[in-house]
């Protein structure tokens, strides 16, 4: 059987030519391979040189190569964070015409490393739970695509941080099945699955002395089935919200942020029985929200401040669908932070009187507005809007907030 490359980028096959297919892949000679960390695999995995690019090569069965390279298309194509497929190779020969088995390959994950070597590393306990938790999203996302891992564990994961956001990928698709929805059962399977491989992976590491003393192995992979489930609840209960009521959205945009969870994208559905809500989870780093509330707005704030201006900003950006039909540019994310901005930022601000802001900037007082308009809109079970929120505010709140300030002639270093 001639050598025959498999890919769907009619690039790929040129680019792969150049790799010597007819040596095992454990004698493929230093000069074609690349020295990247690897996690441990049943199969014989090598980072090679392909061009520009850098590859996965993993030998294994011609039948498992080809179900596992189009699984990794199959979860591309639902937009899962997971390795790019681009070919298998068969027909491989020694020069004396003996068999080599097939091999997978995929293109390496730039700025990715795998879990365990991540854990070899003298992390903190609070990155390994941030990492743990990207590595919860990543399940619920699979679940909630039907698809089934059968063999999620710290060497089968990648860890890449993009633009301070923490994110785990898919490596090994191989014990993977890919259903239309999967059943409580499969995911409680899937999930202690999970929950065997990292803490048998951790308790290596331990034996080794790599991890940190302060985790323990096996409450470690408990942990993130805690983590799985409060997320996995929290993001497929069926909420159907009655018009008006847009507290309760950000009361479950606040149920997230306590299980450490921010929100990054959110949809709602109008129907006639009210508005449905879906959220994607994410996993950000320190500073985040800072970052992305100044480059979409202008406006520079503390994380927490600017961690719900974001969520006010989202909640207001899911509302505008209407807005504009047939433009594209209407829609861009800048776009409309910035009508955002001039339509409902700065009127809101402006509606409180000089006077009475005292110390506080923009951002400071628009958070403490958000933080009134919920207060109240729980209190009254019905979303009270801004407006409300703004004049409650200005008549109860600011006059004792600035009472309780320190007049100029309490401070014997100011003038009288």
């Amino acid at each position: 059987m001639a050598l025959q490359i498999s890919a769907t980028n009619p690039e790929h096959p040129t680019l792969l030519l150049e790799l010597p297919w007819d040596l095992p892949l454990e004698e493929w000679p230093e000069h074609y391979l690349v020295p990247l960390p690897r996690g441990i695999s049943r199969h014989v995995v090598r980072y090679a040189r392909a061009g520009t690019e850098v590859v996965a090569v993993k030998e294994l069965a011609e039948r498992p190569a080809l179900r596992e390279y189009e699984l990794l298309r199959s979860i591309d194509r639902l937009n899962i964070p997971a390795v790019d497929p681009l070919a298998v190779v068969t027909g491989r020969t020694l020069g004396d015409g003996t068999p080599l088995e097939p091999v997978l390959i995929t293109r390496h994950l730039n700025g990715s490393l795998p879990y365990r070597s991540m854990f070899e590393t003298t992390l903190r306990p609070a990155t390994m739970h941030r990492l743990m938790d990207a590595l919860a999203v990543l399940l619920v996302r699979l679940h909630l695509a039907g698809f089934a891992w059968g063999d999620c564990s710290l060497s089968n994961t990648l860890f890449r941080r993009d633009a301070g956001a923490y994110a785990a990928y898919l490596v090994d698709a191989e014990t993977g099945e890919l259903h239309p929805q999967l059943s409580d059962g499969q995911r409680d399977y899937d999930l202690d699955l999970a929950r065997v491989n990292i803490s048998g992976e951790l308790l290596d590491l331990e034996a080794s002395g790599a991890l940190h003393p302060s985790v323990d192995p096996i409450e470690f992979g408990m942990e993130i089935c805690k983590r799985y489930e409060g997320l996995w609840q929290e993001l497929t209960r069926t909420s159907v919200y009655p018009a008006g009521k847009h507290h309760y959205i950000d009361r479950r945009i606040r149920r997230l942020n306590e299980l450490g969870f921010d929100v990054a994208e959110m949809q709602i559905a109008h129907s006639s029985n009210g508005d449905t809500v879906t959220f994607v989870p994410k996993v950000v780093d320190a500073g985040h929200h800072q970052r992305q509330l100044l480059r979409l707005t202008g406006l520079d704030a503390e994380e927490n401040q600017a961690r719900r201006l974001l969520n006010d900003l989202e909640s207001w950006m899911a509302t505008q669908d209407d807005y504009a039909p047939g433009d594209p540019l209407a829609a861009r994310p800048e776009v409309l932070a910035h009508r955002w901005v001039r339509e409902v930022f700065r009127p809101t601000v402006r509606a409180v009187p000089l006077e009475l802001r005292g110390s506080m900037d923009p951002a400071e007082l628009y958070h403490g507005l958000l933080e009134h308009r919920w207060y109240l809109s729980e209190r009254a079970q019905h979303d009270i809007g801004l407006d409300t929120a703004v004049d409650d505010y200005v008549a109860n709140i600011l006059p004792k907030v600035r009472d309780s300030l320190p007049s100029p002639t309490d401070d014997p270093e100011l003038p009288v």
